[in-house]
């Protein structure tokens, strides 16, 4: 080690260990943020770090919402930002949290060495789209910073402050930073890995600035963070990556220029000599991306078992009914939080298949899972009998298939009030977008865990699950998707194939195409024009959905603010 210090230092440039840590932190929990971030430090400084860098927010959890509009939180988590500052020593830590000026706030970062609050950086560029509002709370920071650390000039900046061509890595870079802390909560969708890793990389040969990108991990509520921190050279080539959806502490060794001595009220001295460590030899590996479908499947995992035990649930239940939806939401919970921790429960009616049955029973013998029959027909018939004075002169309709899917959401429901349990929903994106689900029925439960994943998705991630070992029963797949509430009932029946409903739904519901430009794109236009006013007259059922986990540029809920008394059509 002694020997290539000596080396660098007659090249004039400087090696500098840093420890990425990337953590999973829960909102509102400063106590349990504060504890994870001490740990982290302490394991840096075992590597030998020379400075330790933490997520976005990573003191209060990321997004706090109107937590913020709470003044003793944002003074409570300055009191755990001060008391983190005497915990630190020879290791340089890099830390968000929200600062007060006035009667304003700031999503900030802390550099903190020796004890001591060195100085503050104030986000600049504020997102205000899709899941972020950050403009309702936050106001935008005035000046970029740098950092002087023995010989090297270092720079934070915050998430959406990498993202544009203007970034104020640009004004960190002409005032002679070399090295760019980039500290995000950067939530996951499908296809965002690659979108992101190319900007990280241009802004670094942009910019000729080494990027160390540090990403929070885990889930919140319908938002997963997925991680993958990486740090990149000058010329934007990957030195390490950190795992998907994996808490992880990452340590790398960078090569920079040394700093040359420069005077500004925007460059602040850390400290004149970085002390000498020992640096234990890091681990080479390589951590490469990974396939599209295992992404979106772990996201799920970890977006699933993060809400389950961050809202402090044991055990889960779900409605089985031998179809691929609800199976796929079976294995996910398995997957999650265990096979001891899942109940399934098959509640057949009139019209359910001895197919079902079976199939729902053979998913929950591959699982090992508690398996639970609760007929519904004597309750239907109860309900019939009650209302079938109020019914006199009508045929039969949607009024009483509906009915069936309301006495099993009050079955599960009863089973959760009982036992503690959490309801899981089925419903995936193409039934949740055409409203083709039952309000309080097959909709009533606490998490939806499938609502932002198209049905054609469905099918994808239970065939990639099936490829670890065969848990789906081989019928599942093949037979006609049906809801089983009156004779001979299939999903097609009322919708379009999904094979064709699905890519007319992402153009309209993620890319804002109105009726014409989705026609011109080959679609029957009468085809497209039943399924946007299926979509638009769904909101209202939307509204009173679950919450569920965001995996495509735009979900349910945040992503998308529609009016629900609307008269506009598209």
């Amino acid at each position: 080690m002694a020997a290539t210090i000596e080396r660098l230092a007659k090249l004039k440039q400087i090696s500098l260990r840093i420890a990425m840590a990337q953590i999973n932190c829960l909102v509102g929990d400063l106590e349990g943020n504060f504890d994870k971030i001490r740990a982290n430090i302490r394991a840096a400084e075992e590597l030998g770090a020379d400075i330790a860098v933490f997520p976005e927010l990573a003191i209060t959890g990321y997004p706090p919402e109107d937590l913020l509009l709470k003044p003793k939180f944002v003074s409570d988590n300055l009191e755990y930002l001060r008391k983190l500052a005497k915990v630190v020593r020879d290791t340089a830590v890099i830390v968000g949290f929200v600062d007060r000026k006035g009667k304003s706030i700031h999503n900030s970062a802390a550099v903190i060495y020796r004890g001591k609050i060195c100085g503050v950086y104030h986000k600049m560029r504020l997102p205000n789209y899709g899941v972020f509002d950050e403009e309702r709370y936050f106001e935008e920071g005035g000046e970029p910073l740098v950092f002087k650390f023995g010989q090297c000039f270092f720079a934070v900046s915050i998430c959406e402050d990498l993202w544009h061509r203007d970034s104020p890595i640009k004004l960190q870079a002409e005032l002679g930073a070399k090295l760019i802390f980039n500290i995000n909560a950067s939530p996951y969708h499908s296809g965002k890995i690659k979108e992101r890793e190319d900007i990280i990389r241009k802004q670094a040969k942009l910019n000729k600035v080494s990027i160390a990108y540090v990403n929070l991990v885990g889930g919140q509520d319908e938002l997963v963070f997925d991680g993958q921190s990486i740090v990149v050279d000058n010329n934007g080539k990957l030195i390490k990556r950190a795992e998907a959806f994996k808490e992880e502490l990452l340590a790398a060794d960078i090569v920079l220029p040394a700093a040359r001595s420069k005077s500004s009220k925007r460059i602040i001295a850390v400290t004149d000599k970085i002390p000498d460590k020992n640096k234990p030899v890091l681990t080479k590996r390589e951590i490469k991306p990974l396939e599209p479908l295992v992404e979106v499947y772990q996201a799920l995992v970890l977006g699933l078992k993060d809400y389950i035990n961050k809202n402090g649930f044991k055990k889960v239940v779900i409605g089985l009914s031998g179809g691929i939806d609800s199976a796929l939401v079976a294995v996910l919970a398995v997957d999650a939080i265990g096979k001891d921790n899942v109940t399934g429960v098959y509640m057949p009616s009139r019209y359910s298949s001895n197919e079902s049955e079976t199939d729902a029973k053979e998913l929950a013998v591959n699982l090992g899972i508690e398996f639970k029959v609760v007929p519904i027909e004597q309750m239907f018939e109860a309900y019939i009998s009650v209302l079938s004075p109020h019914f006199a002169g009508k045929e039969p309709n949607i009024a009483e298939e509906n009915l069936q899917a309301r006495i099993r959401g009050n079955l599960l429901m009863a089973l959760s009030n009982k036992f503690g349990w959490l309801v899981l929903t089925t419903g995936n994106k193409s039934e949740m977008s055409t409203g083709y689900a039952t309000l309080y029925g097959d909709m009533a439960g606490g998490f939806a865990v499938i609502k932002d994943v198209p049905k054609t998705l469905v099918y994808k991630l239970a065939t990639y699950r099936n490829s670890l070992g065969a848990i789906i029963p081989e019928r599942v797949f093949t037979k006609e998707p049906t809801a089983e509430l009156k004779p001979n009932q299939k999903d097609s029946d009322t919708l379009p194939v999904y094979t064709k409903l699905d890519p007319i739904l992402k153009v309209y519901i993620e890319e804002d195409k109105d009726l014409g430009k989705i026609t011109s794109l080959g679609f029957d236009s009468k085809v497209v024009s039943q399924i946007l006013s299926m979509v638009d007259k769904s909101e209202y059922k939307r509204r009173q959905s679950p919450p569920g986990i965001k995996i495509t540029p735009k979900s349910f809920g945040k992503d998308r603010r529609m009016p629900i008394t609307n008269k506009y059509i598209s």
